[in-house]
């Protein structure tokens, strides 16, 4: 088995043991130097296995490259179909943060459902690794229907915030409450927008220079379409739209990807990653044809829940990531494609 040197966005990434990693729509926090990459076990996501996840599989690495398998740190319930944990329920994109306060790892789960209703799902744990203890199901943050979300913590005073869409409407940013296990009721609004494809999702939240920025796709499923940057003085906004991030992307794709995260690198001066799922990797073997089709579906007057040509078969089981490095000119992020990189290239923090 050859070991991986270079982070390679797009190519199939292997674990120290040989096997395709699992963490989907996943992040990265730091804890006592390791960094560990948790995501959606897709392992058994096939076409016609009724499996959406198996649970949320973590990975550790000092970095970044080569990534050890530490199992399952939220383990599927396989006894219950109506637990928001079942491998049948549409459970994705979890994100953990430590409160500073409590000394607890939380983490938060957004759960479909098969109408338009998400909810969440929260967990605590004592360990980064688990075992993590259910401390709330079927939660509508302030009452609302709760999509992609991210989940921040101030480092000076260790508030916590929750960006999530309120499906098919707008962006929400909710203080958290101290525990981070829910959420205040106070929150604010931003990007409101009629209907998708147009309406913001996935959020991925970072500061530098004092700046909030927020990176969202907008909705349409899992085809790929061009990311969006803002910036804001404060985690409330308001935000000014910086335009789309990967500016010599042609396909307007986003390198067809969309950002679950973006990772700012404790020990590397100014290194900020966004972390990306390739959901359709086939998708790219359409060409012009898919993009063509994608943008007629996706016309300013056509209703965005039409069924869309399918142009690939949609099998989580193989997507890929796409991990690259966030360039400023200026204020504005950049995302450039790069075959291959390494965070060694990147100087110490």
């Amino acid at each position: 088995m050859t070991t991986r040197s270079t982070i390679a966005p797009g190519q199939p990434w292997l674990d120290t043991a040989g096997n395709r990693i699992h963490a989907h729509g996943g992040s990265i926090i730091t804890v006592d130097g390791v960094h560990y990459w948790y995501g959606e076990n897709k392992e058994r996501s096939t076409p016609g296995s009724g499996i959406w996840h198996w649970g949320v599989r973590c990975y550790s690495s000092t970095d970044l490259v080569a990534w050890e398998d530490r199992g399952l740190i939220v383990p599927p319930e396989l006894d219950d179909p109506d637990s928001p944990l079942h491998p049948g329920q549409l459970a994705d994109r979890p994100h953990i943060v430590f409160n500073p306060e409590t000394r607890k790892f939380v983490c938060w789960i957004k759960v479909m459902t098969r109408g338009s209703v998400q909810r969440s799902t929260v967990l605590t744990a004592d360990s980064i690794l688990g075992p993590y203890t259910l401390v709330r199901s079927w939660l509508r943050p302030l009452g609302m229907s709760a999509g992609d979300f991210d989940l921040v913590v101030d480092p000076h005073d260790g508030k916590g915030y929750y960006y999530f869409e309120r499906v098919h409407s707008e962006m929400i940013c909710a203080d958290l409450t101290d525990d981070f296990t829910d959420v205040t009721g106070y929150y604010s609004t931003h990007f409101p927008q009629p209907q998708p494809p147009f309406v913001r999702e996935a959020p991925a939240h970072f500061a530098r220079d004092g700046q909030h920025y927020l990176l969202t796709s907008g909705t349409t499923g899992y085809y790929p379409n061009p990311s969006e940057a803002a910036v804001s003085p404060s985690y409330h906004g308001p935000f000014t739209v910086l335009g789309d991030l990967h500016p010599s992307d042609r396909s307007r794709t986003s390198f067809h990807s969309q950002i679950s995260s973006v990772f700012k690198h404790p020990g590397k001066r100014d290194l900020y990653i966004a972390l990306a799922d390739r959901w359709l990797p086939r998708y790219l073997e359409h060409g012009d044809r898919a993009h063509r089709a994608f943008v007629e579906h996706f016309a300013p007057g056509r209703d965005g829940d039409e069924p869309m040509e399918e142009l690939a078969e949609v099998d989580t089981s193989l997507a890929d990531y796409v991990w690259l490095p966030i360039e400023f000119e200026g204020r504005r992020p950049v995302i450039r494609w790069r075959d291959e990189w390494s965070p060694d290239e990147y100087e110490d923090a």
